[in-house]
């Protein structure tokens, strides 16, 4: 088993949360992250500590890899709006830089690479179900940048490097670094702070969600199991139980945060995704990882956490949660440049 782990996007949603179970778990985890949500993006404590490098993906140089036997790549522009803020940047950073890194790391010795994709890539699919062999049509350059870095990662694997593809379905949950820009934590947020749970379609779209930490069950399996079953290989994230249409999860938020109404929006900019995704594959081939939450679960975790912590309706549009809306307003400071890395690098906020 490897036990030195380099986590990029270790400040993230989905990292915030992984470096505390990886640590739990025996790792030593070394963090990576240029802390675009540092300070003020703070939802709830994190819990552990990790040593961390404060480096731009595409700046990490072969010496930042020395004595890491395997990489969990979390760290991306993650979410369609962002990727279309900048098509360019999405490609550079979400494809580009995570080519780099892998190669980077295979130089450096490390022997696994496990890449956060996701199901997005499916796009709008007709098909019953997808598997990790159906024929992928992302629509967004988010969902682009994930496919073509799979591809190019895929032709790095060798007896001695082993990539995975782990395809996660809409996350959701608590995280020191609270997204609101993600439909489950986005509805249940609307249904606590206004009392009306704001859906953005006519509701018929299909999502597969994940809980954040049922995520991060499915990396650590992935990093310890034989890698000839993971070797090149592409994994939806979930279970096949959690496929819901919108509007089921819209009846869901309203069952548990009582006294709210469903409010159909319906925009004609509203996300066109949708797909039922088949999580038999990982079900079949990591029998140790086994998702523990449901939506309903999930919903009653966020509710309590968003009441305990004072979420508000301001926060909803707000700079603090919503990744967009983050980003757009560090470059209108000046804060980032051009390339969207940091003038100066705010001093760290603990």
């Amino acid at each position: 088993m490897t036990r030195r782990v380099l986590l990029t996007g270790h400040d993230g949603y989905i990292g915030a949360v992984m470096g505390p179970m990886l640590k739990a778990r025996g790792y030593e985890v070394v963090g990576l992250d240029t802390f675009y949500f540092d300070g003020e993006c703070s939802f709830v404590p994190g819990s552990v500590a990790v040593p961390a490098i404060r480096k731009d993906l595409r700046d990490v140089t072969v010496e930042d890899l020395a004595g890491i036997d395997s990489v969990i790549h979390l760290a991306a522009l993650c979410n369609d709006p962002l990727g279309n803020l900048n098509p360019a940047w999405t490609q550079e950073i979400n494809h580009l830089a995570s080519v780099r890194l892998a190669r980077l790391a295979k130089q450096a010795g490390a022997r696994r690479f496990v890449f956060s994709s996701s199901c997005s890539m499916h796009g709008a699919s007709s098909a019953a179900k997808v598997t990790e062999d159906s024929p992928v049509h992302p629509l967004t350059p988010y969902g682009v940048s994930k496919m073509l870095a799979e591809r190019a990662l895929a032709e790095l694997a060798d007896d001695r490097f082993t990539p995975t593809f782990l395809r996660n379905g809409t996350v959701y949950g608590v995280s020191p670094r609270l997204r609101l820009d993600i439909v489950l934590n986005n509805l249940v947020g609307w249904a606590c702070t206004t009392g009306r749970i704001r859906v953005l379609s006519d509701g018929s779209p299909w999502r597969p969600v994940t809980h954040v930490e049922d995520v991060c069950q499915a990396f650590i399996a992935v990093l310890e199991a034989p890698a000839e079953i993971v070797r090149n290989q592409a994994f939806h994230v979930g279970a096949n139980r959690e496929n819901y249409r919108i509007r089921d999860l819209a009846e869901i938020v309203r069952s548990v945060v009582r006294g709210c109404e469903i409010e159909y929006v319906n925009e004609k900019s509203a996300d066109q995704r949708t797909y039922i995704a088949d999580f038999s594959k990982i079900e079949t081939l990591l029998p140790e990882f086994r998702p523990r939450w449901s939506a309903a679960e999930g919903v009653r975790e966020l509710a309590d956490a968003y009441r305990k912590f004072g979420l508000t309706a301001q926060d909803m549009t707000g700079t603090r949660y919503i990744r967009l809306n983050r980003i757009s307003q560090l470059v209108k400071q000046g804060m980032l440049d051009e390339t969207l890395r940091w003038h100066q690098a705010p001093a760290r906020v603990e």
